[in-house]
């Protein structure tokens, strides 16, 4: 249900809705039921009436709805803080939500308050104190102030992770520090955000891993693609057969190749298709949730969202369903 993709993550991007911003203890997840959104709780019960066009998750304490063609911002009693003006929206990060007006990006705080005015083509969402914003074409980076730190002329630009931010220049992909410097030139075919300190590259068909230094961490080699590192592990696809499994930081595969798909590890557990089903494994490749859902997603607090057949339900970690399917579509619990 995520609104926009950052721009350019790998196959399997992190969540926008990331675990590390889970810290609230009321959790409630968006659902749809019959056109209209509204808000569980982890029991199913509905405790914010189904009555917005669209909702995503909380995020930061607030959540962006929709209601007839404009966007506002609730607060976990259900009621409206940020009145419905918007064109369109982004959840909060750092203190601050992405909005638009008027076909220009701008930012405000959490009582609606525009601290930067709405002037950039795209708007990305604050992190590690800036964000990317575009500008004719091209993309840069903006602090807190609204003020251009690192001037739009980039192809390609990701927001900051562990201190650096991927960009492309032309056709190749590099990394530069928070003051715009080129830290890491731009060589690579394709480049990852930084997780755990590595991330993935590509040269020609080949694909490895580098340091935050540049240096190959882990040898390039022939295969179908790779992910980011999370929980220490990073799924890869071996080469000619599209079949995936997981590397430890070394480099060696600790989880064979084997799956449709394989998807980051999250509280332990990741997501893999084989055939139609997914189901989840642990690290030890062992399939601990039965492969039987039509679609299925990360763990978050405990709980994870799955697809049977065209409804939507929750499950717990040891697969049980704790809230049946009957959700037309459903969100993350935050």
């Amino acid at each position: 249900m995520h609104k926009i993709t950052p721009p350019l993550l790998l196959a399997f991007p992190l969540s926008d809705f990331d675990a590390s911003s889970q810290s609230e203890k009321i959790l409630l997840a968006p659902v749809k039921i019959e056109g209209k959104w509204g808000y569980i709780n982890k029991t199913g019960k509905i405790v914010i009436n189904l009555q917005f066009d669209e909702a995503y998750p909380f995020q930061e304490g607030l959540a962006m709805v929709k209601l007839d063609s404009k966007w506002s911002y609730i607060d976990k009693t259900g009621k409206i803080v940020i009145k419905p003006q918007f064109d369109d929206t982004r959840g909060f990060r750092e203190g601050l939500a992405n909005i638009k007006l008027d076909s220009k990006w701008g930012y405000i705080n959490k009582t609606g308050k525009i601290v930067i005015n709405p002037r950039f083509d795209m708007a990305w969402h604050f992190e590690e104190g800036l964000a990317v914003i575009g500008l004719d074409g091209k993309l840069g980076y903006i602090d807190k102030t609204g003020k251009i730190v690192i001037n739009p002329q980039f192809d390609i630009a990701y927001p900051f992770k562990e201190g650096l931010g991927g960009i492309k220049l032309g056709d190749k992909m590099g990394y530069i520090d928070r003051t715009g410097k080129m830290v890491i030139k731009p060589q690579f075919d394709f480049a990852s955000h930084f997780t755990e300190g590595l991330a993935a590259i590509k040269l020609g068909d080949k694909w490895g891993y580098i340091n935050k230094v540049g240096e190959i961490a882990i040898n390039l080699q022939q295969l179908d693609g790779a992910l980011f590192f999370q929980e220490g592990l990073a799924s890869i696809g071996l080469y000619g057969d599209w079949k995936w499994g997981y590397i430890n930081k070394t480099g060696k595969i600790v989880i064979n190749p084997q799956f449709d798909e394989a998807h980051p590890f999250q509280e332990g557990l990741a997501v893999v298709k084989l055939g139609s089903k997914y189901g989840y494994i642990d690290k030890t490749g062992g399939i601990v949730i039965s492969l039987r859902f039509d679609k299925a997603y990360l763990f978050q607090e405990g709980l994870a969202t799955i697809k049977l057949e065209d409804k939507y339900g929750y499950i717990d970690r040891t697969g049980k369903m704790v809230i049946e399917p009957q959700f037309d579509e459903i969100g993350y619990f935050h």
